[in-house]
């Protein structure tokens, strides 16, 4: 191994760094955009409806529509909701294993829930408590690998389902063509037809470089005679504040009763006051593409500055994704280290998310994939924080004989 690499290291190690780039995050600045929320004067009625009372539990009309032309959804079919495109997900979630449309998912032996990876950690956790059995499936440039999902579909009983974040996809940024969405419904609509397919949009309009156009999920849903399993989720958790913005979900008949009833019990009324905030604040979609371009300046230098310090050290080490959009980046080792070079940066004072976060149960097979999140810090500790890391690669590289 080269004295350089370790001497550079140790001198990074020298400085007491205490540099966290574990979660996507945004900074203070990006908040910052936001902050006219904190002071707004809001009236307490909107028409007929008084917002500091109960009622209106799908949401007010005007941020259901709000949402209707954010997924490109008939406004019957949104309902707008609270903290985070998670919580509804959940929601959903549940409303399936605990009622069902024709079974509930707790009364199969061995209910399965299939998942694009590397994924996001928080969705594996859902099904994890629901007890839903995760078979994942590969991801490739275009979006979920077909070839592979048929082959799943053709070899495994009870899969219930399949979640995808469609656009700047969590941690590796794919943005899935149309044609891969109509091959996913075409292939899970003819495994069943009560098969459901989660789409988390959580990034829907966190584009910071220019990104391949898609149709909104409910038209290619119903392109495919497929809006029975299409259920859409998104929210403003990362365009206004984390867990104070509104979410959204779209849903045909059956996954829209579902959720209705699940919410019943669970949710006395949405915060109508914060709806009318966001809708103040929001007058439409195009206030927030506008909104949602101020961010972009933000978290563009960043993600600019992670790729020339990421592409200063041979390809030889590993690869990484460059996505156009969304919060993380995924560095593919050659070697399999992951879990060496996370713990090589926790010495230096740099967390990085735990090796394996990215894949169900923790378990990434081939101990090669690393998500990064470059967003939260500042971007002189972005830059140490990613010198720290292309050095702990090298040495968990060379110290691995295979």
């Amino acid at each position: 191994m080269s004295d350089h690499i370790l001497n550079h290291f140790n001198k990074l190690k020298a400085k007491g760094l205490n540099i966290d780039i574990t979660r996507g995050k945004p900074e203070s600045k990006q908040l910052d955009l936001s902050n006219e929320l904190l002071s707004m004067d809001i009236e307490p009625y909107l028409g007929d409806v008084d917002l500091r009372n109960y009622g209106e539990p799908l949401g007010l009309k005007e941020a259901r529509i709000l949402g209707s032309n954010l997924l490109n959804t008939p406004v019957d079919n949104i309902i707008t909701g609270e903290q985070s495109s998670l919580l509804l997900s959940y929601q959903f979630l549940l409303s399936h294993y605990l009622f069902g449309s024709k079974i509930a998912w707790k009364d199969l032996d061995n209910p399965k829930f299939i998942c694009p990876v590397p994924g996001f950690d928080r969705h594996f956790r859902m099904f994890e408590d629901l007890g839903l059995e995760m078979i994942s499936v590969p991801l490739l440039d275009q979006g979920v690998d077909i070839q592979s999902l048929r082959k799943i579909l053709n070899q495994e009983k009870d899969i219930v389902g399949m979640i995808c974040v469609p656009r700047h996809s969590n941690p590796s940024g794919e943005v899935y063509s149309d044609q891969n969405i109509l091959d996913i419904f075409e292939a899970t609509t003819s495994y069943s037809d009560d098969f459901v397919v989660l789409f988390d949009n959580a990034y829907l309009v966190h584009d910071f470089l220019p990104t391949n156009e898609q149709s909104s999920i409910w038209e290619l849903a119903n392109k495919s005679n497929a809006l029975h399993q299409a259920v859409c989720v998104t929210s403003f958790s990362k365009v206004t504040f984390g867990g104070g913005g509104l979410s959204f979900l779209g849903a045909a008949e059956k996954n829209l009763e579902l959720i209705k009833r699940i919410r019943a019990s669970m949710v006395i009324c949405p915060d109508k006051i914060n709806q009318k905030r966001h809708l103040d604040f929001f007058k439409d979609k195009d206030a927030i593409i506008r909104h949602m371009k101020k961010h972009a300046d933000l978290v563009r230098p960043k993600f600019e500055t992670a790729y020339a310090i990421l592409e200063s050290i041979s390809s030889d080490y590993g690869t990484f994704s460059k996505p156009t959009g969304g919060y993380f980046i995924t560095y593919v080792t050659k070697k399999p280290i992951a879990t060496k070079v996370v713990e090589l940066c926790k010495e230096a004072g740099v967390l990085i998310t735990p090796a394996g976060a990215t894949f169900p149960y923790g378990d990434d097979p081939l101990n090669n994939t690393i998500r990064i999140a470059p967003t939260f810090v500042n971007e002189e500790d972005l830059k140490l924080a990613i010198d720290v890391f292309i050095s702990s690669v090298q040495i968990a590289h060379n110290e691995q004989l295979v």
